[in-house]
């Protein structure tokens, strides 16, 4: 139960940081979703971070990582408007924009993972 508290807490608390980030910077006036992206790649820098510290030397408890990186970082992120917005450039027919927006999401949010966790690795 305890666990599920923990993941509770934390994805709720990512939800509403990636709510307000998508206030702020996704704006109609582009059509590009500078919110969801940013809060794809941080998201992806920040799971990097936290299992690259509970790697190291066991720094961080279970519950710990429960909490920031299941919890806050699934709540953070999101694959589901990540796919909805896709969605919406096609339906738009604004291709150029979906193949960049899918190359730049999916190729810097792996190399966050990576970087996340080559910057535990070295400090």
């Amino acid at each position: 139960m305890k666990q599920l508290l923990l993941v509770f807490l934390g994805g709720g608390t990512g939800s509403i940081a990636r709510y307000l980030l998508s206030k702020i910077w996704n704006t109609s006036s582009t059509g590009i979703p500078y919110g969801t992206f940013t809060a794809n790649i941080l998201g992806s820098l920040f799971i990097g971070m936290i299992l690259g510290w509970a790697l190291k030397n066991n720094a961080l408890s279970s519950n710990a990582t429960l909490l920031l990186a299941t919890g806050f970082c699934g709540g953070f992120t999101t694959f589901s408007t990540f796919a909805y917005e896709h969605h919406s450039f096609l339906k738009s027919g604004d291709f150029m924009l979906f193949a960049i927006y899918a190359i730049a999401s999916f190729s810097l949010g792996i190399l966050a993972v990576f970087g996340g966790m080559w910057i535990i690795k070295t400090v």
